[in-house]
């Protein structure tokens, strides 16, 4: 868990400022996962195979689009872990008013 100590000279509540900010890059970032998850299940559909499998066992002479296709359907699997990452440490945000 991270706690965010916010301290302002300022006598308007900069913690709800702060608060909106990271909820707006949380909003984004679900939108970019919903996108994501989109893609992927496209092509866990079109070669009816888990991305888990397809990581361990396929390679790119396996797929239709050659080249191309691995990287972006591997590309996604790396978005989408790095998007979750990203929610997770803000979602885990603690804030701490002082």
């Amino acid at each position: 868990m991270v706690k965010l100590k916010i301290i302002s000279d300022k006598q308007e509540d900069i913690t709800e400022i702060i608060k909106s900010a990271i909820s707006a890059e949380i909003k984004r970032l679900e939108i970019g996962l919903n996108r994501t998850n989109r893609e992927i299940k496209g092509f866990e559909e079109r070669y009816k195979v888990p991305s888990e499998k397809f990581l361990k066992e396929f390679t790119a002479e396996d797929l239709q689009g050659g080249d191309d296709e691995y990287i972006r359907w591997t590309g996604e699997l790396k978005i989408r872990d790095k998007i979750l990452d990203e929610l997770k440490k803000l979602k885990d945000i603690e804030y701490v008013n002082c």
